[in-house]
C-alpha cells in the first residue's frame, strides 16, 4: 500500500510527538508499505520558515530528514496539478492550497494521504484517512 504524508503528519513524525496516533506510527514502521512525503512538505514548512525563523524546521531541513528517514518524494507533477478539478473547489470552509494539492496528488496517485486535519473530512474521498 502506498501513503501519503501530510506535513504535520511527518513533522510529528520525525519528532514523535505523542500526538501521532500507533495506528499512523504501524503503517509508517510497516516494511509493506511505501510512505511518501510530497514536495509541497518542504515548500510550505519554508514559507512558514521564512515567515518565522523560529519554525521548527525549514524546508531544506525537512526534506533532508524525510529522505534520511527513508521517506519517498513525491515531486508536483503536471497531472497532480490538473486533478485539483476533481476536488471540490467550491468547498469554502477549506482554502489550504497546500492540503487540496496533497489531496490531488493522492488521488491521482491511487495512494492514501494520511492527516489528522478535520477540514479534511468534508471530502468524504477513499484516498484519505484521518487519524
Amino acid at each position: 500500500m502506498k501513503y501519503l504524508l501530510d506535513t504535520h503528519i511527518i513533522l510529528w513524525a520525525l519528532i514523535d510527538d505523542q500526538r501521532l496516533s500507533i495506528e499512523t506510527k504501524n503503517i509508517i514502521l510497516n516494511p509493506d508499505h511505501s510512505i511518501y512525503y510530497s514536495t509541497v512538505s518542504p515548500w510550505e514548512v519554508e514559507i512558514k520558515h521564512l515567515k518565522d525563523p523560529n519554525f521548527q524546521l525549514s524546508g531544506e531541513q525537512l526534506a533532508f530528514l524525510c529522505d534520511q528517514n527513508g521517506l519517498l518524494n513525491l515531486p508536483v507533477q503536471n497531472e497532480h496539478i490538473l486533478e485539483l478539478k476533481n476536488i471540490d473547489q467550491a468547498n469554502t470552509r477549506h482554502k489550504d492550497p497546500f492540503d487540496k494539492m496533497l489531496l490531488a496528488q493522492a488521488r491521482h496517485e491511487k495512494m492514501i494521504l494520511i492527516t489528522h486535519d478535520s477540514k479534511f473530512r468534508q471530502y468524504h474521498d477513499k484516498h484519505l484517512m484521518i487519524v
